[in-house]
């Protein structure tokens, strides 16, 4: 029998030594349908360059984003959480590199009702670069970048961000008057990056490396030079800085993404933050919902590259 995925919970910070005081009323000691259906649900299956793929939901649905891993193993990993691909409407692509779309039309072609959302250029890329089915095509709903479209009850909003596929984006995914944010692959913070991040309450983020280990690690150096550039990917310390930097108590829950294997480490990564957003006086969480974490002004989250986090539910 298969272990059936945990969940984690947050609430809304609290104050410290905040002890909610007991209610008469009973509608308000008891979740509502209406405060139900205002949870938000994410839910990482892998990141890093093996593959990348997670889940963001509702009571309405849910979408996947990205597909670099194997459609057996996203639908696994969604029935272990207690979603049913049933619920799953579509896929939205990041970009075309292969760790984020080799299974896409597998997970299409198990499950026919999805659509696959992402701009001409990705799928243009898609079929140039793979060897995936034209038939692909079929389901394939355009995109624009900075152009909102709704689906399900999220109003998405792709936008620009550096880094070398045919097209490269991330998603403002807007819930509830809450903003859900993901960049899972960028070089730098450009200007229309910054623009969304700045207003999340979630945000994934890349961390990929430590300049020291790749520096002096094993990689060619036209490798190291590809990965440090403009259109590469983010390193600690400046991913770190940024977040420091635009760091309000509207931002809950920060995910660190991406993270190489040959050139971090979660611990490197994690102290990095960690470190950048403490210096500004930030009481930092781990992201477990515990008593210390929910006096906490922001939560920190590693995700892990191979295995699936808990179920993380949102409430407003």
């Amino acid at each position: 029998m298969k272990k059936r995925i945990s969940t984690i919970t947050f609430e809304p910070p609290m104050l410290p030594f905040d002890d909610p005081e007991p209610s008469d009323d009973k509608e308000l000691s008891t979740d509502s349908s209406a405060e139900r259906d205002r949870r938000l649900f994410y839910m990482s299956f892998g990141s890093g360059s093996s593959g990348n793929s997670s889940y963001i939901g509702s009571a309405a649905g849910g979408l996947i984003i990205d597909a670099g891993l194997r459609a057996d193993i996203i639908e696994s990993r969604l029935k272990g959480a207690g979603i049913d691909m049933r619920d799953v409407k579509g896929i939205l692509l990041t970009h075309d590199h292969s760790d984020h779309v080799r299974y896409a039309y597998a997970l299409l072609r198990n499950n026919k009702h999805l659509k696959l959302f992402c701009t001409n250029r990705v799928l243009q890329g898609i079929l140039r670069r793979h060897s995936i089915s034209k038939r692909i095509k079929e389901y394939h709903v355009p995109i624009f970048k900075e152009h909102p479209f709704r689906m399900l009850d999220f109003m998405i909003t792709a936008f620009d961000v550096p880094h070398d596929g045919s097209d490269n984006m991330g998603f403002n995914i807007e819930f509830d008057n809450r903003n859900f944010v993901l960049a899972t692959d960028l070089g730098t913070i450009n200007e229309r990056a910054q623009h969304y991040m700045s207003q999340a309450d979630y945000l994934v983020i890349e961390s990929n490396y430590d300049r020291e280990m790749l520096l002096s690690g094993r990689y060619p150096e036209y490798l190291k030079s590809r990965i440090m550039a403009y259109n590469g990917h983010m390193d600690n310390s400046a991913t770190a800085a940024f977040l420091a930097s635009i760091w309000t108590d509207r931002l809950r829950h920060i995910f660190l993404c991406h993270l190489s294997q040959d050139n971090n480490t979660p611990s490197k990564a994690m102290k990095a933050t960690r470190d950048a957003l403490e210096t500004r006086g930030l009481k930092v969480g781990h992201g477990e919902n515990s008593f210390s974490d929910r006096q906490a002004d922001v939560q920190l989250t590693i995700l892990p590259r191979f295995d699936a986090t808990p179920l993380y539910v949102f409430r407003p």
